[in-house]
């Protein structure tokens, strides 16, 4: 993998990684989504950080994404409050709550793929806030934590309210077992999660 570097090297890195990702992804099909999907939750209710919580900011996975789902209905039956982002149009997250399968939408953005968003009540960009743990999309990480995400830029934008406002939840990346990696282009803005969790396993960073 290639070393670290700050500014447009890392930038380039991180495009062509995220290349090679995705292109893995994509052979992937539903039946091998939903395989791992209900690992990938008992997994990742495995982490106190996620038992425990009262409020989690999560994601619906859409296409080859490792799944969500599953996990997304498990906490909702816990009684946890469940978070899921609306992509606004400058890429920043609103959010709303999720009160099981019915109540999420398709929503077609322009230029991108649909989405899977609550269909309530928005909450703003500050309910992030509120959660114990967020549950961030990514295409890997490394030894050291730090995701390589797909570049859009909207949970750069979560990662640094939370730090403005002091909040310290849990970050915890879901991934496939192949996406935890030695190293990824790390630039300076970026943040490390606090624990990645696969379907073999969940590994922590601190």
């Amino acid at each position: 993998m290639p070393m670290s570097h700050p500014g447009p090297e890392a930038e380039s890195g991180k495009r062509l990684l995220r290349r090679e990702f995705l292109t893995v992804r994509s052979r992937l099909t539903a039946g091998d989504v939903r395989e791992t999907e209900a690992a990938l939750a008992a997994r990742a209710l495995e982490l106190p950080e996620l038992a425990h919580a009262r409020t989690v900011a999560a994601y619906v996975s859409v296409g080859s994404e490792p799944g969500t789902r599953a996990l997304l209905d498990a906490l909702h039956a816990r009684g946890v409050r469940v978070l899921l982002p609306a992509l606004l149009e400058d890429n920043d997250l609103d959010w709303g709550t999720y009160d099981g399968e019915g109540s999420l939408v398709h929503v077609q953005h322009r230029g991108k793929m649909a989405l899977l968003e609550p269909a309530g009540e928005r909450l703003g960009p500050d309910a992030v806030l509120t959660a114990d743990a967020v549950l961030l999309p990514g295409l890997a990480v490394d030894a050291r934590g730090m995701r390589l995400g797909r570049g859009g830029g909207s949970y750069d934008r979560v990662l640094a309210r939370l730090e403005r406002a002091g909040a310290d939840p849990a970050l915890v990346v879901l991934l496939y077992d192949s996406e935890v990696v030695d190293r990824v282009p790390e630039e300076p803005h970026d943040r490390p999660v606090h624990a990645v969790v696969t379907p073999s396993g969940v590994r922590r960073f601190r």
